[in-house]
């Protein structure tokens, strides 16, 4: 899944002679707060809703105003996870693609993309949840999904939270969709190895884990 198939063809692309109203009128219409402005093709950068509710006159063309993001887009052959990147820094409701010498390709809606993402990482498929807290130096996804993998489970998704960004001591999260909800025999063989879990979500009664661990839902999940 590259950015070139999550382009949504309906998206308009405005040009600069289009007006403050057109625009407004647009983002009306597919319910968004940013559209992408490209002069004879060439990406120029993104509008948003908040600047153009600031013009009183709506005749007054896009040139005319401020336009932001011109050295933010990704290009065709971009994988979702630098979209994603490019969506938390730069806080976008769509994402521009280019091509050769920043000819727009189209315009990538970031509810599709995480919608898309949501899919592919099987977040939306019945199964449990684990959070498991690893030192560093210990840490490998071979090994545990063999472990996971004895107990007849497979691991649908991961997802790693380095120390260095988020938790003190050396100590980092590694998150596990997994495709079964009874989990007790997958959480007592990591805990026979040594592993730490952190929290544990499953639709199935968790035996061996204390309930203190499963009063968080996993938020990122969520966002």
């Amino acid at each position: 899944m590259l950015a070139a198939t999550l382009i949504n063809p309906m998206i308009p692309i405005l040009k600069l002679t289009d007006t403050v109203g057109t625009a407004l009128d647009w983002m009306d219409e597919f319910r968004i707060g940013q559209l992408v402005v490209a002069d004879a093709g060439i990406y120029k950068g993104i509008v948003s809703e908040d600047i153009l509710f600031d013009i009183t006159d709506s005749t007054q063309p896009i040139s005319r105003i401020i336009i932001q993001h011109e050295d933010v887009f990704a290009t065709e052959d971009h994988h979702p996870y630098e979209l994603l990147r490019l969506v938390n820094e730069f806080a976008l409701d769509v994402i521009p693609v280019v091509h050769e010498g920043k000819a727009v390709s189209g315009s990538i809606l970031v509810r599709d993309l995480v919608e898309r993402f949501v899919s592919e990482l099987g977040i939306q498929e019945k199964g449990a949840v684990l959070v498991l807290k690893i030192a560093e130096r210990d840490y490998s996804l071979s090994e545990i999904s063999r472990l996971i993998e004895s107990n007849g489970t497979k691991v649908l998704s991961s997802y790693y939270s380095s120390s260095e960004s988020l938790h003190p001591a050396d100590q980092s999260l590694l998150t596990l969709k997994l495709n079964r909800t009874n989990i007790t025999p997958v959480i007592a063989t990591l805990e026979r190895f040594g592993y730490d879990i952190e929290e544990a979500h499953a639709n199935d009664p968790i035996e061996s884990v204390d309930q203190e661990r499963l009063d968080m839902l996993l938020r990122y999940l969520a966002t």
